[in-house]
């Protein structure tokens, strides 16, 4: 904890889910000096304080509406209100992670009144425009004072752009924190595990979110289909069905896909964690779980146009993109069986030691104690 900091002078800006789950580990570092300013993009009463608590993490100032509007709307709202607070009661310093829109309104409020500006998970590049995220986490790079770098390869993307070597560090990733702190003991895996009628290594995880993925009524069919057809009696396909992927299966009358799958209501972090702990295969369209994966030894098949994160192509991922190859592929992995399982259980994350919180809380700490260097980026207020 860094009790030098005034309490409330880091502003942790945040709107999703994922976000909380990466910047816990940060926030509890911080300790009192953290601000916990929610945007809405993603929030719910249910399920953002169910994870507030499970994670920890102080109640946080919710912006108003925000959640449930168009990208532009999201961010221009938030950012209205952002810079509302930031006049009233200025921060030190402004901590954002990721890619979301909620990162980038963070971002710009900090830099249209020249507060240091923390970029945790820089450098992220999938060099696909069509994805939003890209475009967010290319402008917060821009803008921001220090990069934290997951891995070397983040760093070697923000040196490509032109980014000065001395704005970025090589921190880890704090997903490696967030998964040993929050992964359920052998007793409650095993309960939950018995709860669900499951075997160790004998059923397959899935979740589906991503607008590529729920918006078109022939490509959410098309995955559905495929995992409906994996599922067998002895290895089970279960699904926490996500919200926007409910309210899209319900609109287009895909319900029946859903007959040969086990669909759960959206889990808690722990409880997330130790399914997919055990699951013989794991099938997402989920930034996160790329990342989650390397921590649990998992292998996980990743249903998109294009990915963010290399690193976990080399030995515990693959990319798919949605069709009868995500089927064939599914079947090889489930057919490595325990010989597969053992060889990822064996492997380190690329993504880092577990000290990635204490890192970036340390050069965070920094950032506040000082002001801008010369070499910053100059406030788009200006």
């Amino acid at each position: 904890m860094h009790s030098a900091l005034p309490a409330r002078s880091v502003a942790v800006v945040l709107g999703t889910r994922p976000e909380l789950v990466k910047l816990a580990p940060v926030i509890h570092r911080l300790g009192d000096a953290t601000r916990l300013i929610h945007t809405g993009q993603h929030w719910d009463d249910a399920m953002s304080g169910r994870f507030l608590k499970e994670l920890g993490l102080p109640r946080p100032e919710v912006l108003a509406e925000v959640g449930g509007t168009s990208r532009a709307v999201q961010i221009g709202r938030s950012l209205e209100q952002l810079d509302a607070l930031f006049t009233g009661d200025r921060p030190a310093a402004v901590v954002v992670q990721g890619d979301t829109n909620a990162t980038l309104a963070g971002a710009l409020a900090a830099n249209a009144r020249a507060i240091p500006l923390v970029h945790v998970e820089a450098g992220l590049r999938s060099h696909d425009p069509a994805m939003p995220e890209e475009h967010n986490r290319v402008l917060v790079d821009a803008v921001s004072d220090v990069l934290c770098a997951a891995t070397p390869e983040n760093r070697a993307n923000l040196l490509a752009e032109g980014v000065g070597a001395d704005r970025i560090s090589v921190t880890g990733n704090t997903v490696v924190e967030a998964v040993r702190a929050h992964l359920p003991d052998d007793g409650r895996r095993s309960a939950l595990l018995a709860r669900h009628g499951l075997v160790p290594d004998r059923y397959v995880l899935a979740t589906v979110h991503r607008p590529e993925n729920t918006d078109g009524p022939a490509t959410l069919r098309t995955v559905l289909t495929e995992l409906a057809a994996l599922a067998t009696d002895e290895v089970p396909v279960l699904l926490p069905l996500h919200p926007r992927t409910r309210a899209r299966v319900e609109a287009e009358r895909l319900g029946g896909l859903l007959a040969g799958i086990r669909v759960l209501e959206p889990l808690g972090y722990g409880d997330f964690l130790a399914l997919a702990r055990h699951a013989g295969l794991l099938i997402s369209d989920s930034g996160g779980i790329q990342e989650e994966c390397t921590v649990l030894g998992r292998p996980l098949i990743v249903v998109r146009r294009s990915t963010e994160r290399p690193e976990a192509m080399t030995h515990f991922a693959a990319l798919v993109s949605p069709g009868p190859e995500l089927g064939r592929l599914a079947r090889l992995r489930l057919a490595e069986g325990e010989r597969g399982l053992r060889r990822l259980a064996g492997l380190p994350s690329p993504y880092g030691d577990g000290r990635a919180a204490e890192r970036i809380a340390r050069l965070v700490a920094t950032a506040a104690g000082s002001a801008r260097s010369a070499g910053s980026p100059t406030a788009l207020a200006a």
